[in-house]
Parts: C-alpha cells; sequence; structure tokens
C-alpha cells in the first residue's frame, strides 16, 4: 500500500496495486506545470486509487484536448495527469508519494523537446517522445 498527499496535506491518497515505470518527462507542458526540468510520474490503476481526504478539491485542468492535469487549488501540488485515450490510468507525481518507492527513474520521455539549462547526466534510456509511439504520456 502506498499512500500520498498534496504539500498543503488537504488532499491525500492510498493505493493498492503496482506501480508503473517511473518516467522523467521533459517536455515543455511538465516543465510549466511543474517549474522544472522534468516531472517525475509512473502510471496507476486508478480503480485501485482512493482518495482519503480531499478529493472533492481536485481541481483538473485541460492542457491539451483529452488530457487532464490534477492539481491542489489549496497549495498548487500537481496530483496526476490522465488522457481519455487511455481509459483507467493515472500518472501519478511521485513525489506526492510518502513511502520510498525502492526503484528509480526508467526512462527520460520527450527529450526532443528539453531544457537547454539542464544536463541529463545518467545512464537511463532517453527517448525523443516517449518510449512507446501510442503513449500520449
Amino acid at each position: 500500500m502506498l499512500t500520498g498527499q498534496c504539500l498543503c496535506g488537504d488532499i491525500k491518497l492510498e493505493y493498492d496495486g503496482p506501480l508503473g515505470p517511473i518516467a522523467l518527462c521533459h517536455c515543455s507542458q511538465c516543465r510549466r506545470a511543474h517549474g522544472s526540468a522534468f516531472s517525475a510520474s509512473a502510471p496507476i490503476q486508478k480503480i485501485r486509487t482512493r482518495f482519503t481526504a480531499g478529493e472533492d478539491l481536485i481541481r483538473e485542468y485541460e492542457s491539451r484536448p483529452g488530457k487532464f492535469r490534477a492539481f491542489c487549488p489549496r497549495c498548487g501540488s500537481q496530483l496526476y495527469s490522465r488522457v481519455d485515450a487511455i481509459q483507467g490510468i493515472l500518472r501519478l507525481r511521485v513525489g506526492m508519494i510518502n513511502e520510498p518507492l525502492g526503484k528509480g527513474p526508467a526512462s527520460h520521455v520527450y527529450v526532443g523537446s528539453k531544457s537547454d539549462w539542464f544536463t541529463i547526466t545518467d545512464d537511463i534510456s532517453q527517448y525523443d517522445k516517449t518510449e512507446r509511439t501510442n503513449d500520449p504520456n
């Protein structure tokens, strides 16, 4: 069981499923949304996710047609993203998880549009877009 929360603690969740591979996304939307060189997220199954506090507070922003980014309106924490075309899967922002994950990132995605002020220095797989061409991350 994994638990997580936003910065202010008003939104809390529990997840009782497997955490998918962690991707570090360097696309311009993730950089703008997170104010950083990349975002860190992993796919989870929506059906195995339960909000224990603040579910009614969650706000979603449609960042492009069919893609929604969820956040806490009080503290601004990014929570997850979801894509209409991939029902039942959320891309959880792993920074909100309370427990140690026991694994690191599996890939850098959208490095074709990464910032010029950050240099990738590890040996993790890199993809110009995503590891699967049909995954709209």
